[in-house]
Order: C-alpha cells, then sequence, then structure tokens
C-alpha cells in the first residue's frame, strides 16, 4: 500500500512539474479561485489494530470540511479538517474511538492536465497530497490521547452539477508517523515512522465562491483565445457576405444594392463606360427593348426611356438603419436624377421617401418624411427650383420579409417618380 500512496504522489510531482508552462494565469480574475468543501462517508483503519479488536469493512463514519485556492486551473491549495469515528463490528471487543486531523494539501487538477475537456465538460479529477497533524482520542475506560503526524493523498472525482456546485467523491490514505496508540485504544506501542494506516471514502459537495461566471476547475487553457478565434471567423464570414449576388463581396462593394444581373467592376459598382449613370448592361435592354429601331444615340437622348427608368425604380438613394441622410453610395443615383432635371428643365419630381417596418407607423412616417426632405435638400442645394420638387412620406414598406436583415435594406429608401 506504501508503494501505491508513492507512486501518487510521484505523480502528482511529475504532472505539476510538466505542465507549469502550461496553466492559465491568474492574472485579471478572470475565473473563481475559492471553494468550500463538505463531505461524509466512511471508514476503514487498517493498522495499527488490537488482536480481537475490528471495525467493518465500511465503517461509518466519516465528516471532511474543507477550504481550498486554486493559483490557476491546474495547481492550488486545501487546508482541512476531518473527524472519523472507530467501533467495533459485531463479532469484535467493544471500544468507541475518535480520531481528529487537519492537513495543508497540494492540488493538482488532474482533468486539466489530462485534457478531460476533449471529451467531457462536467467531469472532472483531482488529486491531493499534503501533511498535518493527528489525534486519536479514547474516554472509556480509561481516558487516551495520541498525537501524532500524518501524510495523506487521494483522488477526487466531480460531477459539475452548475457553475456554482459540484457532486464530489473521494478516496484518500492516511499515514501516521509515531502512532503509538492502536486505533482502537486497547493496545499501544513505540511505533517510529509511518506505522499508522487508514482509509476514506467521501461523497460530498464543493461550493464555488466568488463573482465569476466559472471556478478555475472548469476553467479551459486559452478559453479567451478561442472565443476571440471564433468571432473574428465569424466577423470573416459575415464580411465575406455578397448580398446583392453581383460576385464582390460585402466588405469590398462599393455599391452594396447592384440591380441583379448588372456587370460590375472590381469595387462591386456598375459598369457605366459612357459615363450617363445608367448600367451599361441595363441601357442595352432598354435601348433594346424600348428604345427606337432608328435612334441609336446614347439613352439620355430618349427622355422617354429615361423617365421609364426613374418611375419603375431603378434609381433610388439607400439609407442605413434609422438614418435620414443618404448612403456614400447613393449620390450616383442623386446625380443621375440631378442630371435628367437639369436636361429638362420643365419636369418636376416626387421625391418619396420609405422605410422598413421596424419601428412604430408613427416614427416610420416621420423617417420616411426625413429622408426624401434631405435628399430634396440636396437638390436644391444643387440649384434645381424647389417648386419642381415634391417630398412624399410613403412611411413603412411591408412589401418584403421584416424578419430578413438583408430585405430591410432594399426597402430603406427614396424612389422618384417623374411628372
Amino acid at each position: 500500500m506504501k508503494k501505491v500512496i508513492l507512486s501518487l504522489v510521484f505523480v502528482l510531482a511529475l504532472t505539476t512539474l510538466s505542465a507549469q508552462t502550461e496553466t492559465v494565469k491568474t492574472t485579471g480574475t478572470g475565473f473563481n479561485q475559492w471553494s468550500f468543501e463538505l463531505a461524509g462517508g466512511f471508514n476503514k483503519p487498517q493498522r495499527p489494530m488490537t488482536a480481537g479488536y475490528s471495525t467493518s469493512l465500511i465503517s461509518p463514519y466519516v465528516v471532511d470540511l474543507g477550504a481550498r485556492y486554486m493559483f490557476n486551473n491546474k495547481f492550488g491549495l486545501k487546508a482541512d479538517f476531518g473527524f472519523n469515528s472507530f467501533t467495533g463490528k459485531t463479532n469484535s471487543l467493544n471500544f468507541d474511538t475518535k480520531y481528529y486531523r487537519v492537513d495543508l494539501q497540494a492540488v493538482a487538477n488532474l482533468g486539466r492536465i489530462m485534457s478531460f475537456e476533449t471529451w467531457t465538460h462536467t467531469i472532472g479529477l483531482l488529486g491531493h497530497a499534503g501533511f498535518g497533524l493527528s489525534m486519536l482520542e479514547r474516554k472509556d475506560p480509561s481516558y487516551l490521547k495520541d498525537r501524532m503526524g500524518n501524510f495523506m493523498a487521494g483522488v477526487t472525482g466531480q460531477i459539475k452539477l452548475t457553475d456554482r456546485i459540484a457532486l464530489t467523491g473521494d478516496f484518500t490514505t492516511i499515514l501516521d508517523a509515531k502512532q503509538n496508540a492502536a486505533f482502537d485504544g486497547a493496545s499501544s506501542s513505540n511505533a517510529r515512522g509511518f506505522s499508522g494506516i487508514l482509509f476514506n471514502g467521501t461523497v460530498g459537495l464543493t461550493v464555488y465562491l466568488g463573482k465569476n461566471v466559472k471556478h478555475a476547475d472548469w476553467v479551459l487553457d486559452n478559453e479567451d483565445k478561442f472565443v476571440d478565434i471564433n468571432n473574428r471567423l465569424s466577423a470573416i464570414e459575415t464580411k465575406m457576405l455578397d448580398t446583392d449576388k453581383d460576385g464582390v463581396a460585402d466588405y469590398l462593394d462599393q455599391e452594396p444594392n447592384t440591380v441583379a444581373g448588372a456587370m460590375v467592376d472590381t469595387k462591386g459598382k456598375s459598369i457605366d463606360l459612357n459615363n450617363n449613370h445608367v448600367p451599361d448592361e441595363m441601357e442595352s435592354y432598354l435601348l433594346t427593348n424600348y428604345g427606337s429601331k432608328t435612334d441609336k444615340s446614347p439613352i439620355l437622348t430618349n427622355d422617354e426611356l429615361i423617365k421609364n427608368l426613374i418611375n419603375s425604380g431603378y434609381v433610388c438613394a439607400y439609407f442605413d438603419f434609422n438614418k435620414s441622410q443618404p448612403t456614400s453610395v447613393s449620390t450616383e443615383s442623386i446625380d443621375f436624377i440631378l442630371t435628367y432635371l437639369r436636361k429638362n428643365p420643365t419636369a418636376s419630381v416626387d421625391i418619396v421617401g420609405h422605410a422598413d417596418e421596424l419601428g412604430s407607423s408613427a416614427y416610420n412616417d416621420k423617417l420616411s418624411d426625413a429622408r426624401a426632405t434631405n435628399v430634396k435638400n440636396i437638390l436644391v442645394k444643387a440649384n434645381i427650383d424647389p417648386s419642381r420638387l415634391n417630398v412624399i412620406a410613403a412611411g413603412e414598406d411591408n412589401s418584403v420579409d421584416k424578419k430578413s436583415e438583408v430585405a430591410r435594406k432594399l426597402v430603406r429608401k427614396v424612389t422618384f417618380s417623374v411628372k
């Protein structure tokens, strides 16, 4: 049995040395370090016992009370107090003795050292070993008190019930140094060295103390680092979305609401080689399907085509959520309207503001009006007569799925209707 105990101590020492460079630092108090432990169970004193005296194989009872402090998620210290009661079994001579001890022990979180987290997040294992003082006491038939030193080592299994409570099961071996009285108190000797052997088995609860969510027992190495990596990956995935399906990721797209099917450059902007503010593919489509078969002049010379393009909703100014100023990519659409009004001085235009369905209807009415008014002010500053500009607050646009963030982007806009 001594070889088993010494082997356990050796394992604890070895794992302590090998894992020193892998522990989570305690700076920043990212986890709780204190815990309170209460357990009870059975014992078996092995030796010394007087001939004719014996306890049951599993003999009640043991009470253990302890406080533990973890320096990091692998190593800590534990101070505990234990009480054992020894009584004779049925065919033994009668006796009743008590055993008290106090110990200071080193604790190793074997669950973290052996990477239990690779297969479970609710089962743990602690190893503990240390030294202390013990006392054996008998009151009848005559008073006896035997004081001694002790060495103890054991393992504690853990099942995490909550972030604050864990169920524990412990097996501990205690070696008493210079134990002169037998555990039954009926005989004595001048024993030297570790002559007493006692086995304890207990079940109990550990209560974790502190203001943080987790205790060191359940904190993983580099846990914050892994969370940060996951957040970064999520951010990258979001940036790589292509909302308008033009082949350019959103984070590079300078025109995030390109008309479906339009050819774009590497920045996501519609290709407009003749700089008339109409995407070339749309211009080609309109000329082919609506233009004059004999008139091959640029589209801006065909007022009806331009008017149809505007009134069909192809020219829009877009807005960010809860904002009344148009986005930077909307300047080209406003320039398009400005160019049309300058080339057609008798034309007027309705500026129609829209909002998505988030928020109250009354608030969205005001927001749609503010959006249309701000676009009007831009055109007025460009020397367009205010009398040619009519603001209309259309309020909420419920034509898209309210739950879709992408869809809501498409209805936060200002459209135009040429008269």
